[in-house]
């Protein structure tokens, strides 16, 4: 690795005069896997759509194979073996696998408009292969899972002749075997010379795959690190500008009686004879592999989806959920897995999003008070630090992690007794986690019951008081916090075994 296939220096980017990047630096070499790291809002995004020719640099230079490029436009990017594999899905969802995989490239015969559909279904497969998958190139992507429409994205990142494959968040909608087949992708790129910049905050991952790191904070280069010379504890120390010392900062609470208890749950071909309990105080995780039903059980308990039988008790007492809004009156909150489709109305308000469950608590007559619901915001962006200028921005403008805090905000002004995490902590920086971490046990210690659901197993060994795993639509598995180990979950996700806590 002692070719330079990229160096930018000295990067400038201002918005409406206000600098967003300032004279930051990164390099990559030939067959490397570069991590590009930082809280959100550190200005990762802003680099990145500068390399890709979505923004314009007000300064500095940048340089592809030593030759130094404008960068103009994202087709001059591309033409440069530029690509990137954006967080947010950019498929076309009625349109087959193959062809959006070579949208804008279709193959033809000659010189005519017809397109070769056998050649374009074997180039897809050939594609697809590469990262392990067997789709059916002719399956129309709104029919896959967000795990496998990720995975047609790096497909269709792969038919481009690629030299600078850039990766945001690429493992966080998948399994860990299409997280695999991603790496062992990843490995075959390498060898070919590709070099990758690699955003994620998954450390895990980070520390598994990459070669070096680079760190942002505040539009600043703050340094580069070679993986096998530095710890995690110093890069998060270079993230945040402090030492975060307990990475999951559990709490020991005294439980109370049970506030959620579940019986016999069942939706036909999705959950089967689903029991368990939470109580007052206690943190309960829910572990299990994309599809194995933790989402569903989340939406039924919700009232989003109908059971077919079942009972849940709340505080002991028998309740009937047939909607959302009997779920809220019971006591019941749920910070969904997708925020920005299912938690969030992004063009609103930081007020609006957090007044909409609360209408009823914020108005009198029908009518709204203005003065309660400024407020409500200015009280939950205080208590949160959700940084935003006024409860007056819209959700849509801020960062990844401030969008989560909005979404907990409005089920924490419901006043829960059982609060259900979605993956709350998907997609959000190191400082944003912590400061999850630490609100859930401030709701664990005044007796909110929290089910936790989440695919990053550190996360779920390191903050849950009792652990559940679920395989296809099952409870497979109940551990105490000090009996849980890595294996013995995966055992029970992969149907493995039945193991119960002692």
């Amino acid at each position: 690795m002692t070719a330079q296939l990229l160096e930018m220096k000295g990067i400038d980017k201002s918005f409406s005069g206000v600098k967003v990047l300032e004279q930051v630096q990164f390099s990559l070499e030939n067959g490397e896997v570069h991590a590009l790291m930082g809280e959100n809002g550190a200005g990762k995004s802003t680099l990145m759509k500068i390399l890709n020719g979505i923004y314009a640099r007000d300064g500095g230079t940048v340089a592809v194979k030593g030759a130094e490029q404008q960068l103009a436009t994202p087709s001059a990017a591309q033409q440069l073996g530029i690509v990137m594999i954006h967080q947010e899905l950019n498929l076309i969802p009625h349109l087959t696998v193959m062809e959006n995989i070579f949208l804008g490239r279709e193959f033809t015969y000659g010189p005519t408009r017809l397109i070769n559909w056998r050649r374009m279904k074997k180039e897809s497969t050939r594609f697809l292969s590469q990262l392990g998958l067997t789709i059916d190139p002719e399956t129309v992507v709104g029919e896959l899972s967000v795990g496998q429409q990720q995975m047609v994205e790096i497909a269709k990142a792969l038919s481009v002749n690629t030299e600078i494959l850039v990766l945001d968040e690429p493992t966080a909608a998948l399994t860990d075997r299409e997280i695999e087949a991603l790496f062992v992708a990843i490995a075959s790129l390498r060898k070919q010379g590709v070099g990758m910049i690699y955003i994620s905050h998954r450390m895990e991952e980070i520390f598994k795959i990459c070669d070096r790191i680079t760190v942002m904070r505040d539009g600043r280069y703050i340094g580069t690190e070679r993986v096998q010379e530095t710890n995690m504890d110093q890069i998060v120390k270079m993230m945040v500008g402090r030492e975060i010392k307990d990475r999951f900062p559990k709490v020991e609470i005294k439980y109370g009686e049970d506030k959620l208890k579940v019986e016999g749950l069942s939706q036909q071909g999705i959950l089967n004879d689903i029991s368990f309990s939470v109580r007052a105080g206690e943190i309960v995780g829910l572990a299990g592999l994309m599809g194995a039903g933790r989402t569903e059980l989340a939406k039924a308990l919700f009232g989003v989806t109908p059971i077919d039988r079942g009972t849940i008790y709340v505080n002991g007492k028998p309740v009937d959920i047939g909607k959302p809004a009997d779920a809220i009156r019971a006591g019941i909150a749920l910070v969904t897995e997708d925020r920005k489709d299912e938690g969030l109305l992004l063009p609103m308000s930081v007020s609006d999003n957090l007044s909409m469950p609360n209408l009823k608590s914020l108005s009198k007559l029908g009518f709204m008070s203005g003065s309660k619901e400024q407020f409500l915001s200015e009280t939950m962006i205080k208590q949160l630090f959700i940084k935003a200028s006024s409860g007056a921005q819209t959700v849509g403008s801020l960062s990844g992690g401030n969008q989560q805090k909005v979404v907990i905000g409005k089920w924490l002004a419901t006043s829960p007794q059982v609060f259900i995490l979605d993956e709350p902590t998907r997609g959000v920086d190191i400082g944003a986690k912590k400061e999850i971490y630490d609100l859930m046990n401030r709701l664990a210690a005044n007796g909110v019951a929290i089910l936790m659901i989440s695919s990053e197993l550190p996360e779920v060994l390191g903050m849950s008081d009792r652990i559940l795993v679920m395989h296809e639509g099952k409870l497979t598995g109940e551990f105490t916090r000090e009996e849980a180990t890595q294996e013995k979950i995966m055992l029970c996700a992969t149907g493995g075994g039945q193991q119960h806590a002692s």
